[in-house]
């Protein structure tokens, strides 16, 4: 079975001057000729001239595309896998800018669009943007960074304020605990740590107890967390890594 260039053209979504283009540059050559000189393409063609498309998708210049064709150690199979890893990661980049035009299209149609100051009024010194890149490069292809983000989109001028308002009672009342001399392991430490785990819950994603313990420890291991923590009284990240330990642990040994 061959088909005339036109009817390729069509299978294949490109104009028939590409294919001749293809074929004078020695990219994708026919299979056979008719009677008349006119191109036919079989199925190897055909495949071959997918593999073309696959790579041209993924912004290969020709040469390179040839090149790789063309190599003789090459197993066409590689070829497949190769892609489809290729186009598995462009799947997930478009799905997160994806993601992120949605996010600004919710921020918009709820009426979200916080000025400079205003963020900065919302979060006191953190500014909400800050360490955003660092995010993205840390638990971007996550789910629960995903779950995150299109939460933090949609939530109005006045949540940011109400959540913010909880973090500082809770800091007050940590503080408050710790000077009444509360040992990370105690019960009202314990079920502080809870409260801090229930409310990233609440606003941001499902915070599993595996979650908040890996959380703890970027607490006292990073000194930027350490310094907002810390801010509330001295010891304070320290003293709260040990309790979110101590509350996960107490957690699975009543499950």
């Amino acid at each position: 079975m061959s088909y005339s260039v036109g009817q390729v053209a069509g299978f294949a979504g490109v104009t028939v001057r590409t294919l001749h283009h293809y074929d004078e540059i020695g990219l994708l050559a026919p299979g056979e000729r008719s009677h008349a000189g006119h191109r036919r393409y079989g199925d190897a063609d055909l495949d071959r001239l997918q593999q073309i498309l696959f790579y041209r998708e993924l912004g290969f210049p020709l040469d390179e595309v040839a090149a790789l064709l063309d190599d003789p150690e090459a197993d066409p199979r590689a070829h497949l896998r190769r892609q489809h890893e290729l186009l598995t990661a462009r799947i997930e980049k478009l799905q997160r800018m994806a993601a992120a035009v949605e996010h600004a299209m919710e921020a918009r149609k709820m009426g979200i669009n916080l000025t400079p100051e205003e963020k900065f009024e919302v979060f006191g010194d953190k500014d909400p943007e800050k360490y955003a890149d660092e995010a993205e490069r840390r638990w971007g292809g996550t789910e629960a960074y995903a779950e995150s983000q299109r939460r933090a989109a949609r939530y109005t001028k006045d949540e940011w304020k109400r959540m913010q308002a909880e973090v500082a009672s809770w800091g007050e009342r940590y503080d408050a605990l710790m000077e009444a001399g509360e040992q990370p392991i105690g019960e009202r430490a314990m079920d502080m740590a809870e409260e801090h785990r229930q409310h990233i819950t609440k606003w941001f994603y499902e915070c599993t107890y595996e979650i908040h313990r890996g959380l703890g420890e970027m607490y006292v291991s990073d000194e930027r967390f350490k310094e907002f923590y810390d801010s509330m009284r001295p010891g304070l990240a320290e003293h709260l890594r040990d309790a979110i330990t101590a509350n996960a642990t107490r957690r699975s040994e009543g499950a």
